[in-house]
């Protein structure tokens, strides 16, 4: 499939003892450093345009650095961020000074460590887009660190309310307005306290009291609730308070461990699981809503800030983004497999004797599982049937019995993918071309213009992968039939949220329904969407509907796959005959109850702003402003 880009990928690590405890006990003061390496590097699916550190030490002494950061870019950022900090950390020589002069003066050696995994998702790019952000103050308690895996739909507003109370953001996205509001609400926090204690204390012992008394929920509660998105949002103050926030609606994803040494905190649960060790059971998932919150003193608590609202959890997390080793995202996959299955024996008329099945490497290869099981068991029917036939007419003997419980599914690896090409074909006249020699094949395992060619993938979002590279690699097995089965339902809406899916003419399944509109003389639809849409914008955004949903009321699922196909095939260039599969939205929300957020597929927002947005791009789409976001 075509790499989806997705925003993006966090890690949180706060230590609860002492520097000199992990030195004594895991042989090293990195010991926090480490842990966040490894649980970036885990994660390094999530960010593939840059990466960033921050780390706060808490007990430097005035005139030295106590908020380290360090960004890079690029798909190996990780690495030139942790290399650039080992020779900076090697330069002070560690092994060389008491525990006393670490805690106080080596660099990137603190007690809260931020990691971030950059996925551009807005059309900007750079280092200055990299996370973590940070907000500098000579007031330990008033520096602010900020990152997070999050999408706001109503960026203007908040950016609106920012300026009106008299800030200047340097720079207009949705991660500057954040610290900024985040910002003030901590300055804000500072004076509350400096006001409580200025008539008693004065000097540094007022300064280390406020530092002793922030109350992060009091940062958070006057801010989050105006946000309108999917979001976990970092943040730690230079003086030692940490906090991690998760969406009402739970639409991005965070799991957390704490023991007596330690508070972690990242995207996927097996993830800290396999880092630190741990059972699943000892992983808990962040409530939506609520944040965890570390104290400057080490007390942790999770305290509902938002509220927990309607669960839109993001379905599309558990079928592509995240890690499929996760035991419930593991199952789920195979269960997407499983319930295609109807669908496959139905095109490839039953006939399993002269069908090769196989997956499009590599995150489909847990769905691809469970679409085998399902198939041995459609098997094993056609076999028992068999069987009883021949015993009702007298021809079941040893030899009979013996070549129908032989038959096994043909099951291979056919696509073999070819990662050197993958920087190579960025650019260039020859792309196309190029891109069809992104996978390899396999040859030998399909009797040509005899057996169908079955392969599943997670998802067909764009057609672009599917029509330049898959069909033409496939087709060059020779199969009387191929059949492209997507574990997902069509992607027919944008995401808002996080995912780098956000103009609506780059869908296949959208472009097939206008087209299906066009071939039956059902224009009047598209214009009468796009006034709708129109109308749309003059409503408060909670008395919106999605318009779009319109486009696609005529039509069945099979009308429009069919339709991709001849979209797809149009060139004549596949000379075997192309049946296209999508998972059936009944069939996603069976298989993964847990997350029922599912907008990409049936155009259901789980907020004001997905709806608002939606028209949005219908709107720009008919306009022509098709890069329009």
């Amino acid at each position: 499939m075509e790499i989806l880009k997705h925003e993006c990928g966090i890690a949180m690590v706060r230590l609860l003892k002492p520097l000199e405890y992990y030195k004594e006990k895991y042989g090293t003061y990195a010991y926090g450093l480490n842990k966040l390496y490894l649980l970036m590097e885990k994660q390094h699916n999530r960010g593939q345009e840059g990466a960033g550190i921050g780390v706060v030490k808490m007990h430097a002494y005035p005139g030295n650095e106590y908020v380290f950061r360090e960004r890079a870019l690029g798909k190996d950022a990780i690495q030139e961020i942790f290399e650039t900090v080992k020779t900076k950390i090697s330069a002070v020589g560690l092994s060389g000074h008491d525990p006393e002069w670490v805690d106080s003066y080596a660099p990137f050696i603190g007690e809260i460590y931020m990691g971030h995994l950059r996925y551009s998702t807005t059309g900007k790019s750079g280092l200055s887009y990299c996370h973590p952000f940070l907000r500098r103050n000579n007031w330990r308690s008033r520096n602010l660190l900020m990152c997070g895996n999050f999408n706001m739909t109503n960026v203007d507003s908040i950016f609106n309310g920012v300026v009106a109370c008299g800030q200047h953001p340097r720079i207009y996205s949705d991660t500057v307005v954040l610290l900024e509001q985040l910002g003030d609400a901590l300055d804000k926090e500072n004076h509350r306290i400096y006001r409580q204690y200025r008539d008693s204390l004065s000097g540094q012992k007022l300064s280390v009291t406020i530092e002793d008394n922030l109350d992060m929920t009091r940062v958070l509660a006057p801010t989050a609730p105006q946000w309108d998105g999917g979001f976990v949002i970092c943040g730690a103050t230079g003086s030692g308070d940490m906090f991690v926030l998760r969406d009402r609606h739970g639409i991005r994803p965070a799991f957390y461990y704490r023991d007596d040494e330690v508070v972690v905190v990242a995207s996927e649960r097996p993830v800290i699981q396999t880092v630190f060790d741990v059972p699943r059971r000892a992983v808990s998932e962040l409530t939506p809503g609520s944040a965890i919150i570390v104290s400057k003193a080490g007390q942790v608590s999770v305290t509902d800030v938002l509220g927990e609202a309607e669960n839109q959890r993001c379905s599309f997390e558990r079928i592509y983004f995240s890690r499929g080793s996760d035991a419930d995202i593991y199952r789920e996959r195979k269960q997407l497999g499983r319930n295609v299955v109807p669908a496959i024996m139905e095109s490839i008329d039953n006939d399993l004797a002269h069908s090769v099945f196989s997956f499009i490497p590599n995150t489909a290869e847990v769905a691809f599982l469970g679409m085998v099981d399902q198939l041995d068991k459609e098997l094993n029917i056609i076999k028992e049937r068999e069987i009883l036939a021949a015993q009702a007419d007298g021809t079941l003997d040893p030899k009979r019995l013996s070549e129908i419980m032989e038959r096994n599914l043909r099951v291979e690896k056919v696509a073999i993918k070819d990662i050197k090409l993958r920087t190579f074909i960025a650019e260039g006249e020859a792309r196309n071309d190029l891109a069809a020699h992104v996978y390899d094949v396999t040859y030998g395992i399909v009797e040509n213009g005899v057996d169908n060619l079955v392969v599943i993938d997670d998802s067909i979002v764009r057609g672009t992968t599917l029509k330049q590279s898959i069909l033409k690699m496939l087709d060059r097995l020779h199969p009387r039939k191929i059949v492209v089965v997507s574990s997902s339902p069509q992607v027919r809406y944008p995401d808002y949220y996080g995912i780098d899916m956000s103009r609506m003419g780059e869908f296949i399944a959208f472009r097939a329904a206008v087209e299906l509109l066009k071939d039956r003389g059902m224009e009047n639809v598209l214009h009468e969407t796009y006034e709708k849409c129109r109308q749309q914008e003059k409503l408060l955004d909670i008395e919106m509907r999605n318009c779009v949903k319109d486009i696609y009321a005529p039509f069945t699922q099979e009308e429009i796959s069919r339709k991709i196909v001849e979209m797809l095939t149009a060139d004549g260039s596949i000379n075997a005959e192309v049946d296209i599969i999508y998972q059936t939205l009944e069939g996603q929300r069976e298989a993964i109850p847990t997350c029922p957020g599912d907008w990409y597929f049936s155009g259901d927002y789980p907020t004001p702003g997905g709806v608002r947005l939606v028209n949005r791009a219908y709107v720009n789409f008919y306009e022509g402003n098709a890069d329009k976001r």
